[in-house]
């Protein structure tokens, strides 16, 4: 079987969730292709394409469309059948040579499966999967469903009339999905994120904590994620007593950083609540490793990777009860949730969970970690995809 992958660019070292089910494919005897804006000459898991560029430039970009249309000659029946689909969505002539060019890269390609990594990466390519003759697959996640539709109303309409199977990394959001338009026939597999075993603790290191008790967050700086929420909670802890350090690892805009910048300075909260910047992966497991508590504070979430991460790692973890986290975490088993989404309700969990019992901390700990190793591992996730590709070919 042949698959290709559509992704915005090439997996980084550390995003073992689309490296892995590259290699995974691969040892099962399948080929497969990867189709990126860019290239990286670094990346050699398998053969790698790039979209044509867009210039700003009128005359080069005329240029640049003329030699794209003329190495689609050997291509014909697929731009044709192309040309057809387009016209039947009444999609105005200029239009679809638009699309004809930067779909051009898709248009050549003799597939099995054409499977786009997000879902936004379908816009203006929703028709190209049955042009070329291959299934269309797509997968879910949580900037997909629960942020992109709130500005672009009725985005996937197009997408819904024409994909073949859809892959969701929680149960949470094909539901959404569906409240979106997605047919509740359309095949679906839900296939949750892994964690690599070599970064899952060996065992439960849990200690009583002197203070301060260190607290960590991962994830950008964007509305979602509470980052203002976060440090409200922090201001109600300080003034509590709780004598702690609040790191948040995560990248953003300038403007988001010195919005929350100023919300902790206001705050008083400069040098408790401190904005680490983004980190690369390695980093970001060295802050966890240090962490007595990890607390998630997003008003929703698809899954959310880095408290996966975490749990693996032996962490106490809290979040709040949204999204795909209740998937995630148990709670009272492997970690906590919070019913209400307030800083009220979560400086009470914080509170509650630095005082348990040693020995408590150490078997949510224990639980949290050997369901990581039980449940999400990269084997599972790999044979799941298979599954997936073979199911529904």
């Amino acid at each position: 079987m042949k698959i290709a992958l559509v992704l915005s660019s090439t997996p980084a070292y550390s995003e073992t969730f689309f490296r892995s089910k590259i290699r995974g494919l691969q040892i099962s005897g399948h080929q497969v292709l990867l189709i990126t804006a860019k290239k990286d000459v670094n990346f050699d898991l398998c053969e790698q394409y790039v979209h044509p560029k867009v210039y700003k430039n009128k005359v080069l970009q005329l240029i640049m469309m003329i030699k794209v249309y003329l190495g689609l000659s050997f291509y014909i029946k697929n731009v044709l059948n192309y040309f057809k689909s387009e016209r039947e969505e009444h999609t105005p002539f200029k239009r679809i040579l638009e699309k004809i060019y930067i779909n051009a890269s898709l248009l050549k390609l003799n597939v099995d499966w054409l499977h786009f990594g997000f879902a936004t990466m379908t816009k203006d390519r929703e028709l190209v999967a049955q042009a070329i003759g291959a299934k269309m697959g797509v997968s879910f996640r949580g900037f997909d469903i629960n942020v992109y539709p709130l500005k672009n109303a009725d985005c996937y309409t197009k997408l819904w009339k024409h994909v073949d199977a859809v892959h969701s990394i929680s149960i949470d959001l094909w539901q959404k999905a569906c409240g979106l338009g997605l047919l509740k026939t359309t095949p679906y597999q839900i296939i949750a994120p892994a964690v690599d075993k070599s970064i899952t603790a060996k065992e439960a290191k849990v200690e009583q904590g002197n203070a301060p008790v260190e607290i960590i967050t991962i994830g950008r700086l964007h509305y979602i994620k509470g980052i203002d929420l976060l440090i409200e909670t922090a201001k109600r802890l300080k003034d509590y007593g709780l004598v702690f350090k609040w790191r948040i690892v995560g990248g953003g805009d300038s403007s988001d950083f010195e919005r929350y910048r100023y919300h902790i300075y206001q705050s008083g909260l400069k040098n408790i609540v401190v904005l680490e910047g983004k980190k690369i992966h390695e980093d970001s497991l060295i802050l966890l490793e240090q962490a007595n508590l990890y607390v998630q504070t997003s008003y929703d979430e698809g899954f959310c990777n880095a408290l996966l991460e975490a749990q693996g790692k032996g962490k106490i973890c809290i979040a709040f009860n949204v999204g795909g986290i209740p998937e995630n975490i148990i709670h009272g088993n492997t970690g906590f949730l919070v019913d209400k989404v307030s800083s009220d309700a979560l400086m009470s969990q914080i509170i509650k969970t630095i005082a348990l019992p040693l020995q408590e901390k150490k078997t949510i700990s224990k639980n949290a970690v050997n369901r990581v190793k039980r449940e999400f591992t990269l084997e599972n996730q790999q044979q799941a995809f298979l599954n997936f590709y073979n199911a529904f070919i």
